[in-house]
């Protein structure tokens, strides 16, 4: 396991200009001021220094967001018709196309990961979203029924689909570009209309993002971007009665206390993807040469930071040891730096509070009798930033918080299984239900384990098949409701019954 030191980065003359640009809340098509004045830093994790300062929103930022985007549903937004806001659509991501290696770099500045995953997957995937969703305003529809109890006489009946209305949408730090796309390219093909709240952690790609979003033609209060801390703008979202619906990513603890404020105002609609805690499972007769590399890179990929991250490894006992000695062979191959270097495999941590967090975890695994195979708490700790070693453990119990709780870093716990018919009720003993990986050659086993395994995603001899037309999301506390696909955009919808009597 080798660590690059940071070596001197030539950013694009765009970002450049970003970064030397003072950052501005985007409410009704306007770059404002926060009504505070306060600023907050956004941290560099490479270094750990100040890599920029963002507006810091609060409720009456918030407000007048939610106001102007109220303004928006019940006037110009809604008047347009859907082939209108699908051309908006399909402008704003051909533009995020046309600064592709901008937003690459944006990315890999201020969440760490590498430059080469973020012009692989984070980019890409947010303009086939755009374009996936654009086509799907033109295609919401309702139905007509024959009523089968009707009270006398003769009545026609039909159902309408129409938009929820106002969205808060609060965003992770993790993939920033994509997820803020998961929520509002879908809500505005549906209809609506949004404010977003981003990361504090990461909110630099949603500021660029909202430049070209004024540039693509939507009328003003379609898209409002507030960022701020989640004590404040954020629960002044989740509890604005004016706001219909909110849809959240992010951590299980924080998607109750939105239940909770959706509960206490108007009984907001949801949708949260929340935590996860992902088995991969791998049977004897596997194809290794595919299955060990891609549990490695299940949780390894993007630093760990991923909510269906393969981060539990069950391994049928005749090959365990085989396994293991792959991904421990993987895990030391890995190059570690700044994520703008292109040769970086595994970047750092997005914060200091979040490698402390991890660290901690390992610390309590190592107190907790887990063996350490490769990497933990120790290593890198003389290297600036928030860089964590690939870290791997075994001989762990369930009751081992490295073992039951979401860490969120490249940290993977491995276990022999020996009955395969006893895999599912191991695999199923958490309380998240997100995702899960099998590799086996006997598909009549993959498709019976599929069946068992409470989780919302079930990859089989494969990981993190994403696609828009593919619906994704939570079983148990892994959250609620669907996102991408024709469940993700009707989740921004309301059905209406009308009956005419003839």
């Amino acid at each position: 396991m080798s660590t690059i030191a940071n070596q001197p980065i030539s950013l694009l003359p765009e970002v450049q200009a970003f970064l030397k640009r003072p950052k501005r809340l985007f409410i009704n098509n306007a770059f404002v001021e926060p009504a505070s004045g306060k600023t907050m830093p956004t941290e560099d994790p490479a270094t750990g220094g100040v890599l920029d300062h963002i507006p810091a929103g609060d409720a009456t930022d918030i407000d007048a967001a939610v106001r102007a985007a109220r303004a928006a549903f019940e006037g110009e937004w809604r008047a347009m018709s859907p082939t209108q806001r699908a051309a908006c659509m399909f402008k704003l991501a051909d533009l995020i196309e046309q600064h592709a290696e901008e937003f690459a770099e944006i990315e890999s500045l201020d969440v760490g990961k590498t430059i080469t995953s973020a012009r692989a997957i984070d980019v890409p995937f947010t303009v086939f979203l755009w374009r996936y969703y654009a086509g799907w305003a033109t295609k919401l529809y309702g139905k007509t029924l024959d009523l089968s109890l009707p009270p006398g006489g003769a009545f026609f009946s039909y159902v309408r689909r129409e938009p929820v209305g106002v969205v808060g949408c609060i965003i992770p730090w993790n993939y920033p570009l994509a997820q803020v796309s998961f929520k509002i390219a879908p809500a505005l093909a549906a209809g609506c209309t949004t404010v977003v709240k981003p990361a504090e952690q990461a909110s630099l790609a949603n500021l660029r993002l909202a430049e070209l979003i004024a540039e693509a033609g939507f009328p003003p209060g379609v898209v409002n971007i507030v960022t701020g801390l989640g004590e404040s703008a954020g629960a002044a979202l989740a509890e604005h009665p004016d706001v219909n619906k909110i849809s959240f990513t992010g951590s299980t603890a924080v998607g109750k206390l939105i239940m909770q404020a959706a509960g206490r105002s108007n009984l907001k609609r949801l949708t949260l993807e929340l935590g996860g805690k992902s088995p991969t499972i791998i049977f004897d007769d596997a194809d290794m040469a595919e299955a060990i590399p891609t549990a490695a890179a299940a949780i390894f990929n993007n630093s760990g930071q991923v909510c269906n991250a393969g981060s539990r490894l069950y391994v049928q006992r005749r090959s365990f040891d085989r396994v293991l000695e792959g991904v421990v062979e993987y895990a030391q191959k890995l190059r570690i730096g700044i994520g703008l270097d292109e040769s970086t495999q595994l970047g750092p941590l997005v914060t200091s509070e979040q490698k402390r967090r991890v660290l901690s975890y390992m610390d309590q695994g190592l107190r907790s009798g887990a063996k350490l195979v490769i990497g933990g708490p120790d290593v890198l700790q003389d290297v600036p930033g928030n860089f964590v070693a690939p870290s791997i453990f075994t001989n762990t119990t369930p009751e081992m918080s490295i073992v039951r709780e979401e860490i969120f870093g490249p940290v993977l716990v491995a276990m022999p299984f020996d009955d395969p018919d006893e895999i599912a009720p191991v695999a199923n003993q958490t309380h998240y239900g997100l995702a899960a990986t099998i590799f086996t050659r006997d598909i009549s086993r993959a498709h019976t384990l599929a069946a068992r395994l409470n989780a919302g995603a079930v990859w089989i001899n494969c990981f993190g098949v994403f696609d828009p037309n593919l619906p994704f999301g939570g079983f148990k506390q892994s959250g609620m409701g669907r996102e991408f696909s024709q469940e993700g955009v009707e989740a921004f919808t309301e059905l209406k019954a009308v009956t005419v009597k003839l």
